[in-house]
């Protein structure tokens, strides 16, 4: 083997899979078609699920302090949402994809992983003990697994020839990164006629200058998304929302987006697994496509991992499709009815317009703004998993353990097994290789956290042995 995992990709997606296996202590190599690392950003936002998982590796303090990243803030079909409120100890953040490039790029590179550029996926062919990767450049690698991060237009997706289902563009918009002439712009901006824009903040350009994610729609025919954006229709469509009071000072990269709305069948194809867009793709509503990408490797990484080490139960690898699969079904759920409420299309249909007025009404009661908040922040989901207790298959609350939180202690890849009232050694020795009991009089409620954050067990003392050999395999 040349290494355990091959990682195609080198987005936020297959970048912090490259971690989360260096974390696990096996080997990754990681590659992207690309020559050069993109200094464009796709995505904007880190929602608050996925703050607490670097939080977990010990990477959110020296990621924050790479620049000024404002706090809350966010939108649900055009609705202003409140996302800084208690509930969520780590609120939205807008931290612009280039900038997780970069900083996960050279952690990595500190640790002695690197990207390899320049190659771009040509034949793929997988066997019982692993998986070889070909590339255009003459080059193979062979792995004991492969995760596709790949993109959209996933490479490996299409090779394997995994179903792709969903529904296709109806319709584009233009998502720009630009400087304009005005600052403190409201999120979201519509007209009677139905013309709108949103726009977001990408942080500044290396000359210090305030760049902005600007996103145009208005009634009538649209542009197919190969056709280029130019500066010309990016000052009308400004002059459409906003009259003359905004102008545009310099457009730094333009494209056209559609509402595809697509999932893969099957996340786990033999010993290649999907994540991030190669495996769902959506419009770009609620800076959910990025999030939901790294939080899939966050799911299957300490799983490949204890499946090179030997240890993992023999359906393990099966959880990572069965626990996000339905996860990514129900942002494109979210995706699909914000579209609708906002009438991303600009049809200007009465029926719609109704139920978007309704729906504004009802978005600023506090109740459904929390709601919305958890929705889109990922801090809901629930994981399918034995046990009646309300926090089996939650992400753990960061608990205090004596002065040590739970995420501090995560940062080492391991099961943590927390036992209060010090009950728990016998069973916890059996699998001490894997699992480390701590908490002894914390006052903490007894629980069994996997490696990536969620909560396995807690409760029922007779449960406890069942989950550690469901999730960490056999007893020593």
């Amino acid at each position: 083997m040349g290494t355990d995992v091959l990682i195609v990709g080198a987005g936020p997606t297959g970048l912090t899979m490259a971690n989360e296996l260096r974390v696990a202590g096996v080997s990754a190599a990681l590659v992207d078609k690309l020559p050069q690392r993109s200094t464009l950003s796709r995505a904007g936002g880190m929602q608050s699920r996925t703050l607490a998982a670097l939080d977990q590796r010990g990477l959110l303090e020296p990621l924050l302090a790479t620049g000024d990243y404002s706090v809350g803030g966010g939108h649900f079909a055009g609705v202003d949402l409140s996302l800084d409120y208690a509930g969520h100890r780590l609120p939205w953040r807008s931290v612009p994809q280039v900038v997780i490039e970069g900083f996960f790029e050279q952690h990595l590179a500190a640790q002695g992983v690197h990207v390899r550029r320049d190659h771009e996926l040509a034949a793929l062919d997988q066997d019982g003990d692993g998986v070889t990767a070909t590339f255009a450049n003459g080059t193979a690698i062979r792995a004991r697994y492969l995760v596709a991060a790949d993109g959209a237009h996933s490479a490996v997706r299409q090779l394997l020839g995994a179903d792709f289902p969903g529904q296709a563009g109806t319709a584009t918009v233009i998502a720009a990164d630009v400087r304009l002439s005005v600052e403190n712009l409201p999120m979201h901006t519509r007209n009677e006629d139905g013309h709108w824009a949103q726009v977001f903040e990408l942080g500044f350009d290396q000359q210090g200058r305030p760049l902005r994610r600007l996103v145009l729609a208005g009634p009538g025919p649209r542009q197919s998304r190969d056709v280029p954006v130019t500066e010309e229709e990016l000052r009308a469509g400004l002059r459409q929302v906003f009259g003359a009071e905004v102008e545009l000072l310099e457009l730094v990269y333009g494209r056209r987006i559609t509402n595809a709305a697509r999932q893969a069948a099957q996340y786990r194809h033999g010993r290649v697994f999907l994540a991030g867009d190669a495996a769902h793709v959506h419009l770009p509503l609620g800076a959910q496509g990025m999030n939901t990408g790294m939080q899939d490797v966050l799911n299957l990484g300490w799983k490949l991992g204890a499946a090179v080490h030997g240890w993992a139960p023999a359906d393990l690898l099966d959880t990572y499709h069965a626990e996000r699969q339905p996860v990514g079904a129900a942002v494109l759920l979210n995706v699909q009815a914000q579209t609708l409420l906002m009438d991303w299309a600009s049809t200007q249909d009465p029926d719609v317009l109704a139920a978007r007025q309704l729906f504004r009404a009802m978005a600023q009661l506090p109740d459904v703004q929390r709601y919305l908040g958890d929705l889109l922040a990922g801090t809901t989901i629930r994981y399918p998993m034995p046990g009646e207790h309300p926090l089996v298959g939650l992400a753990s609350p960061d608990t205090d353990l004596g002065g040590t939180r739970v995420n501090e202690l995560l940062r080492t890849g391991r099961g943590i097994l927390v036992d209060p009232e010090d009950r728990l050694a016998k069973v916890a020795d059996l699998w001490a290789d894997r699992v480390d009991r701590v908490g002894q009089g914390s006052g903490a409620e007894a629980m069994l956290i996997r490696p990536d954050g969620y909560v396995a067990w807690a409760g029922d003392p007779d449960e406890l042995e069942p989950a550690l050999a469901r999730w960490f395999g056999e007893a020593r």
